[in-house]
């Protein structure tokens, strides 16, 4: 028996542009039998906005971590889709791309798999969102940013009430100059933006053009950004603390002895490495010293006093959002990973981790 189509939304935008807010905010929206998956994309080892994700209505979250999927990570990004079209057939897909994800090359992955799968997935929007507060910052970094404003479907303009009026005009006249047939919606705070701006806009994009004429540059978009891990405690990272890539865990294990016996030589016991925790006014203290220039994006998990975090941090803004960790799996003090220029990032990782009793792992 045929059964309707499952479209897919592509969400791109830098890093800290505010994706996962936007998201999470159009879910309320939705009728409650509509089941959505995400499908997310991010940089570094530490799950960190599917846990959020997780606590919402979505039906399912799935994580492809480490790499840039529309590129080094294409078969995986390919593999996921069909694997939840299997599982779960959801009336939604939306994809959440990593903040260098070249929009083109996703669009014609998933163009691909209309043709592979006789229009059963099928390609709805490339939605990009703005961080209206940084963009003219972070736009001059990343060439990948201006890919992102001038192939897309709708420009979501986020964070537009940090800058002033005439700013916010220039802003939107640059992005026409960039593209200026697309529409462009400013969201509005918490409520981010209507569904029916983004869902059912059935695109045109990248249906009948040739591949290679939007794909200049592609191949070097995912060296925009580097990563640096801060960790503290003796717990490995799910997925391999090293940081480094492998084929099993036995990597993984080693880092582990490696974290507990600096635990020892410390002077500290193993559970002292684990319950350990983070004074708050420390690590506000570390983030303020931090340059918005060279570091874009700070995420991961933080345990202060008052409990496990999720820490947020764009551009020189944070959010602390409480996180109950019902498995026991984030034991450790500090798992953070921390983003930005290349050749910049490691040094200001390791400021921020001796600021908070940390050390870099990768």
């Amino acid at each position: 028996m045929p059964t309707k189509n499952i479209p897919i939304t592509v969400f791109t935008g830098f890093l800290g542009a505010g994706k996962t807010s936007i998201i999470l905010s159009l879910l309320p929206r939705l009728p409650k039998d509509y089941k959505v998956v995400l499908l997310k994309n991010e940089f570094g080892d530490v799950e960190v906005d599917s846990k959020l994700a997780q606590q919402s209505s979505l039906a399912a979250v799935s994580e492809i971590l480490n790499g840039c999927m529309c590129c080094v990570l294409v078969g995986q990004m390919k593999n996921a889709l069909l694997e939840i079209r299997e599982k779960y057939r959801p009336d939604r897909i939306i994809i959440e791309c990593s903040g260098s994800a070249f929009p083109a090359t996703l669009a014609f992955q998933i163009r691909e798999l209309e043709r592979e799968t006789d229009g059963d997935l099928k390609l709805d929007a490339i939605v990009t969102v703005i961080d209206a507060e940084n963009f003219a910052g972070y736009e001059d970094t990343s060439p990948t940013a201006k890919m992102q404003a001038s192939y897309t479907d709708v420009i979501l303009i986020n964070k537009w009430e940090h800058i002033s009026e005439r700013q916010l005009d220039i802003l939107i006249d640059h992005l026409n100059t960039l593209n200026d047939t697309t529409p462009k919606v400013k969201c509005q705070g918490r409520a981010g933006v209507d569904p029916g701006l983004v869902f059912g806009l059935d695109s045109s994009l990248f249906q009948l053009e040739s591949r290679d004429e939007h794909l200049d540059g592609a191949g070097s978009h995912h060296d925009e950004v580097e990563t640096a891990t801060v960790y503290a405690g003796a717990e490995p990272f799910a997925r391999g603390a090293c940081g480094h890539e492998h084929a099993d865990h036995a990597h993984c294990v080693h880092a582990a002895h490696e974290g507990a016996r600096e635990a020892a030589a410390d002077g500290s016991s193993h559970d002292e490495a684990l319950s350990s925790a983070v004074a708050e006014e420390q690590l506000v203290a570390a983030l303020s010293s931090l340059s918005k220039v060279t570091v874009w994006r700070v995420k991961g998990f933080v345990r202060l006093d008052r409990g496990l975090h999720i820490l947020n941090w764009a551009f020189g803004r944070y959010e602390l959002t409480p996180f109950e960790d019902a498995t026991d799996e984030h034991r450790a003090a500090v798992k953070l990973t921390v983003m930005g220029e290349r050749g910049e990032v490691k040094r200001a990782a390791r400021r921020l981790a001796e600021s908070i009793g940390a050390r870099v792992v990768s």
